[in-house]
């Protein structure tokens, strides 16, 4: 396990485990179990596909009845347990249930996830075997093994951490996530929990959630397929004994400093899942600037990351500029061709291809070089205002068509 994810630890208050069930193949860990010591506030982000699954649906109705008081997260991989049907939710229900009952809380405490083929009912025996593992001295203890049991098709773990302070008091955000294939705002097809140790009110917490993932995990891309799973959860255990407040003075820690740390966090892990899109040989960083507002440059950034002829000539290197103003043109944004400039790389050493919406004679081999680089960085101004965002997609490549041609068989 790479040394990153094997020192990874939850914040303080939160202890997780993992095991194999045999939901994937080969013994590979598949379920995990996120317990905090005492119950704690909680927020959630789900999907906004029509299509939901079980442990979306079921998530949503603990946080509305039950968000001050939340003791686990149980999560399995190797099934979405969506488009399941009442036996879906029944095992959903079940697997609250009997996490509850080895943990001594009741089942509206235990939040499900659930990642994986959609259209399989649960093997319920192998379940049940996995969450008696999880609450022995025989699980895999330690955040790192329960970031890894959550992957599918990703290739590496996802954890990110940051540490700020309150006074003296230290006060942690570390999450973990899991995302490859199915990739694309609103929210991103992905599971991921991140835990502080910070003491947050559930209203609060679910502002700064949000301002986050409309910052990070809303911004991101791989193939434009929103997934029926998408669970972004906040657990705050207070073991600090630091309170979040707005506009707090000393010892309690401010809400802004707080929602701008888990945001850093939320972008961590949101760059780290478009890196490892499936296929993906290299992240790409997308700026739209020159808006008029957020939304405008949100909406033309998003139609560039999203174009399969954008992320294809990346794959091979192509400075095929065309591809990213004739993006920009349809994403329904109302921009004006005759202002647009457009540079490949960072600040200082970038080639500007294209100003005021006219080719420029640039050194083609140059910016074909600049394409081939990790991350890849592409800068569309609009010429319109002020306003500027950044989303993050990756490459497409063979690969992306084998792994997803061939899911199920």
């Amino acid at each position: 396990m790479d040394a990153i994810v094997e020192d990874f630890t939850l914040a303080e208050g939160f202890v997780a485990t993992a095991t194999a069930c045999g939901l994937k193949p080969a013994g590979a860990l598949d379920m995990a179990l996120i317990v905090a010591e005492e119950p704690c506030s909680a927020a959630g982000l789900f999907t906004t596909n029509r299509v939901r699954a079980a442990p979306v649906l079921y998530d949503q109705q603990v946080l509305a009845r039950n968000p001050a008081a939340v003791r686990a997260v149980v999560i399995n991989a190797g099934n979405a347990n969506a488009c399941t049907g009442p036996q879906g939710a029944a095992n959903c229900h079940a697997m609250a249930a009997m996490t509850a009952e080895r943990l001594g809380c009741r089942p509206d405490q235990v939040l499900v996830l659930s990642t994986g083929v959609i259209g399989r009912q649960l093997d319920m025996a192998k379940v049940a075997r996995g969450i008696g593992a999880l609450t022995t001295p025989g699980a895999a203890h330690g955040a790192g093994f329960a970031a890894r049991a959550i992957m599918t098709t990703d290739t590496r773990a996802k954890v990110a951490r940051r540490t700020i302070s309150a006074g003296d008091t230290p006060i942690s955000i570390a999450g973990m996530c899991k995302g490859a294939g199915m990739i694309h705002p609103n929210m991103a097809t992905m599971l991921a929990v991140v835990t502080t140790d910070a003491r947050v009110a559930p209203d609060l917490l679910d502002r700064a959630l949000r301002h986050a993932a409309d910052r990070s995990f809303n911004r991101i891309s791989v193939d434009g397929d929103t997934s029926t799973n998408d669970t972004l959860l906040l657990l705050a255990s207070g073991a600090s004994g630091i309170d979040v407040q707005p506009a707090a003075a000393a010892p309690a820690l401010d809400a802004a400093t707080f929602t701008a740390a888990l945001t850093d966090v939320c972008i961590d892990l949101a760059r780290q899942v478009a890196r490892d899109g499936e296929g993906a040989t290299r992240l790409v960083e997308i700026t739209v600037s020159g808006a008029r507002d957020d939304a405008q440059a949100h909406q033309v950034a998003n139609a560039i990351a999203r174009s399969p002829l954008v992320k294809t000539a990346i794959h091979g290197g192509d400075p095929n500029w065309g591809r990213v103003l004739c993006a920009a043109g349809y994403s329904g944004a109302e921009i004006d061709p005759d202002r647009l400039s457009l540079h490949f790389g960072v600040a200082g050493s970038a080639i500007q291809l294209v100003a005021g919406g006219l080719p420029l004679e640039a050194d083609l081999a140059a910016a074909s070089a600049l394409l081939r680089q990790d991350p890849v960085y592409i800068t569309l101004d609009l010429g319109l205002g002020t306003a500027q965002t950044t989303v993050w997609t990756c490459d497409f490549s063979k690969e992306y068509i084998e792994i997803n041609a061939h899911y199920t068989t």
